[in-house]
């Protein structure tokens, strides 16, 4: 029995031992980026609690959200530097190590150095992003029923990290100083490096990936199917009201974060703590809800509902949650006081009911649907439809430049609600492209 084999046969919670380490290196990564993402847009605005950058929200909200449009982007072009060239791991390994160094860049407190960490941080998270996902696909055979289960396991991991973040850089930023914030972020990246390395061994495919340019370079890639091209036809299709779902989940960064800083109650028996901590808030129920529905995808046999379906519910709990917090806003709009932190509770419980329906269910599906030479690729364009979703919340928060919280609310309940609808409707349709494939 050779070492591959062993390590390939080690098992954790049932599954692979290669989800272990692919577990925490996303945590640490969505630790560093989302304790820095906590800080972000407070520090360009200002918060009630510490001056920052004095921009005003037009400003912010555009390099927020070139920012985050970015760091997802250059997903497309880690898959394809991955498939083609350096491998997943490796890609993985150097993504983390930049982003690393990206957050120490913005602990320097000088604003070149701002900006190169942001840089710094976007090309990381290009190579390790997609990357680390098509990994843990890799773990699993492509009829291996665990499988969303794992990628709902491998979830949960990536909250437990951005739960813990804001308490810590939110805190640092916040009550001492932005940078020591960012810096916070950046420790936590190279804790995820040190484990992946060290965790290596177990990432053992269940099937081989196929890279043409290494393992055949002498053999031309077979052509694609019309089964393959209808099934990548579904991704396409997905893409657009994943785009939609994420533009309005990502306010969490800009409007819903300017909402807790300027518009909720942030005393707890006389004591003040960090807005920047409802940022918590989300990661903490993904990381409670999230082996329930984990249970409930694998225990419902024939009435598990299929992908498509999935991203309508997802769609549908978005609408709701800003259907609920409209009141909430009108209420801080009339009586001029800070409201109830429930408000923003409530809403975040119910955004990441919608979350978990929809994103391990979108990384599941693309590595099913995606011919095995192109999944890197296909997963690279699965996260760039969290790079326009994410432009487009920090565009529409720029709108809180002229417009009161509840206008910009109505405007992602309605979108939200209207997709959720059309993509219903055409359920069927994206079955019948999917060939056989749930």
């Amino acid at each position: 029995m050779t070492a591959d084999t062993t390590a390939a046969e080690k098992q954790w919670f049932g599954h692979p031992r290669g989800l272990a380490t692919l577990f925490f290196t996303e945590m640490w990564e969505r630790y560093s980026y989302y304790g820095m993402r906590a800080l972000l847009f407070l520090y360009m605005v200002g918060s009630t609690q510490r001056p920052g950058l004095g921009f005003d929200e037009a400003k912010a909200g555009s390099i927020y959200g070139w920012y985050t449009f970015s760091v997802y982007a250059t997903g497309l072009i880690g898959g394809f530097i991955a498939d083609r060239w350096i491998g997943h791991y490796r890609s993985v390994l150097w993504g983390g190590i930049i982003i690393a160094l990206g957050h120490f860049s913005m602990a320097v407190p000088h604003l070149q150095f701002f900006f190169l960490g942001l840089a710094l941080i976007v090309i990381g998270t290009g190579l390790l992003k997609p990357n680390v996902s098509t990994l843990v696909g890799s773990l699993y055979r492509k009829d291996d029923p665990r499988r969303d289960a794992g990628f709902s396991i491998f979830y949960m991991g990536i909250n437990i990290g951005a739960f813990g973040a804001p308490f810590i850089t939110g805190w640092l930023g916040q009550k001492y100083n932005w940078h020591l914030g960012f810096a916070a972020a950046g420790v936590g990246m190279v804790v995820g490096v040190i484990q992946y390395m060290a965790g290596k061994k177990y990432l053992v495919p269940a099937e081989p990936l196929e890279r043409a340019s290494e393992e055949h370079p002498e053999e031309p890639a077979p052509p694609l199917t019309s089964t393959d091209w209808m099934r990548i036809s579904v991704i396409g299709i997905l893409f657009i009201f994943t785009t939609i779902f994420w533009a309005g989940y990502e306010q969490a960064g800009t409007s819903l974060n300017l909402f807790a800083d300027r518009a909720t109650r942030l005393t707890l028996f006389g004591w003040t703590y960090p807005s920047s901590w409802f940022q918590s808030v989300a990661p903490l129920c993904v990381f409670t809800c999230a082996p329930i529905f984990a249970w409930l995808w694998t225990h419902l046999g024939k009435y598990d509902p299929s992908s498509p379906m999935k991203f309508t519910i997802g769609l549908g709990f978005l609408s709701v949650s800003y259907l609920f917090i409209l009141q909430g806003a009108h209420l801080y709009e009339t009586t001029h006081a800070r409201v109830s932190p429930m408000w923003l509770i409530v809403l975040y419980f119910l955004q990441t009911c919608g979350e978990i329906c929809l994103y391990p269910t979108g990384m599941s599906m693309v590595t099913k649907l995606s011919p095995p030479r192109l999944v890197g690729l296909l997963m690279g364009i699965f996260f760039l439809s969290l790079a326009f979703g994410n432009k487009i919340a920090g565009w529409v928060a720029g709108f809180l430049k002229d417009l009161p919280f509840s206008q910009v609310f109505w405007i992602a309940f309605v979108t939200s609600g209207v997709a959720a609808l059309v993509l219903i409707a055409i359920v069927p349709a994206i079955k019948k492209l999917m060939r056989g494939v749930h």
